[in-house]
């Protein structure tokens, strides 16, 4: 199927060469056609242009885009989607002025996720997370990462790996699997964190990689879960079976997270919100990804991660959604992009670069997704009548999305 989109009003994140990632100052350039077309061909972004200049083209569907804008899909590098039940009540126990760490303390938290997570059926668990998928695609999202971390055991880490898999087989947009064993220290190993991390280590990561379950090794590195030393041991030992480097870090405490990541050469560091200036410092020149997830800091009511400081100082910055039962009940990316311009004070062309190229770039996609560039998939968002792309950011509260396309194939909203 050959799709032509004519008469666009802005075609966003136009890069006829392409970059892996935008930092500092670049992120506020956000390349632009006024008046554009784009052309797709077997799946792939073929051409683009003004419309004055455009081609004869072999096209089986033409699709109006006039007051409307065109961009790439969102990349969301950050999510746990793949979860069982809901924590609602939490959410009430948090207003009625419960602390985040008094739930956990209680037995909520992730400890009660990976409770419901045991008790449920595989198939059961499949349903639940391939209807999210479907919501998130809906919503603009055209690349994920999932992360496991519900399990806390052998047989169910691996239950929600095969989960990841049987997405990634029945579903088009690209998904990335991320074992996240090092979530929470479970209930029944409370007095052998020691047994837990040797569990991790010497049975669950040499089972998912014989698998080739994962590609990814991620750690909650925070006080009350894993300290800095204990991340380097279960990171070393994933590199060791091939699995790359992301860490939840600096969500509620600096303990040295960031430096480790760097260190073992993560792909991204997450989270971010408590920032001290030589975190910055340690980041820049690394080629570790600062990724934010304000949904969470809104969901929370915690700090939001400084992006304002860190970008002025140079560094990339990609915004994803933390998408997961306790802390982000919500898969929005286009609220994560809105709330990243009202609450961390950054442009709208930041957060869109945050959102889109540098969160292919969280995921090790900046060769195929995020930007408009010939070759590259055509995973599309294509907007409703709107004055331009700022107003995506500014009315916050409506959807603005007319059309998603993945792969050059239209999906309804």
């Amino acid at each position: 199927m050959n799709i032509l989109i004519k008469n666009i009003r802005q075609l966003l994140q136009v890069r006829d060469t392409p970059v892996q990632k935008v930092s500092g100052r670049e992120m506020k350039n956000l390349p632009v056609i006024e008046n554009a077309y784009l052309y797709i061909e077997n799946n792939t972004i073929a051409d683009y242009g003004k419309m004055e200049d455009l081609p004869e083209t072999k096209a089986n569907e033409i699709i109006d885009a006039a007051g409307k804008v065109v961009m790439p899909a969102w990349c969301d590098s950050h999510t746990h989607i793949v979860y069982a039940g809901n924590r609602e009540q939490e959410f009430v126990d948090r207003i009625n002025g419960l602390s985040y760490e008094e739930i956990a303390n209680r037995g909520g938290g992730i400890l009660n996720s990976a409770k419901k997570l045991e008790e449920t059926p595989e198939d059961d668990l499949y349903r639940q997370s391939a209807k999210r998928l479907e919501e998130v695609i809906a919503m603009g999202t055209g690349a994920i990462e999932i992360k496991s971390g519900y399990g806390l055991s052998t047989d169910a880490e691996l239950k929600m790996l095969r989960v990841i898999r049987r997405l990634q087989t029945n579903y088009d947009i690209p998904i990335k699997a991320t074992f996240l064993g090092a979530h929470a220290i479970p209930a029944n190993y409370r007095n052998d964190r020691k047994g837990y991390i040797d569990l991790l280590i010497n049975e669950m990561i040499p089972a998912i990689a014989e698998k080739g379950l994962a590609e990814y090794v991620d750690v909650f590195c925070e006080k009350g879960y894993f300290t800095t030393e204990e991340t380097e041991r279960i990171l070393e030992a994933g590199k060791a079976f091939g699995l790359v480097p992301k860490i939840h870090v600096n969500q509620f405490h600096a303990i040295g997270g960031i430096q480790t990541g760097i260190k073992h050469n993560a792909l991204s560091v997450d989270h971010l919100e408590v920032m001290r200036d030589e975190d910055i410092e340690a980041l820049k020149g690394s080629k570790t990804m600062p990724v934010a997830l304000p949904s969470c800091s809104y969901f929370l009511s915690i700090p939001y991660t400084p992006a304002r400081k860190m970008i002025d100082a140079g560094l990339p910055l990609a915004l994803a959604t933390d998408y997961n039962p306790g802390s982000t009940p919500s898969g929005n990316m286009n609220f994560v992009v809105a709330t990243a311009c009202i609450k961390m004070k950054i442009t709208p062309e930041e957060a869109i670069n945050a959102a889109t190229v540098n969160g292919a770039y969280a995921m090790g996609l900046s060769d195929t997704h995020g930007s408009i560039t010939r070759g590259k998939e055509a995973n599309l968002i294509i907007t409703r009548d709107i004055p331009g792309y700022a107003f995506l950011p500014y009315a916050f509260g409506n959807n603005h999305i007319d059309t998603v396309l993945i792969r050059g194939k239209v999906v309804t909203p």
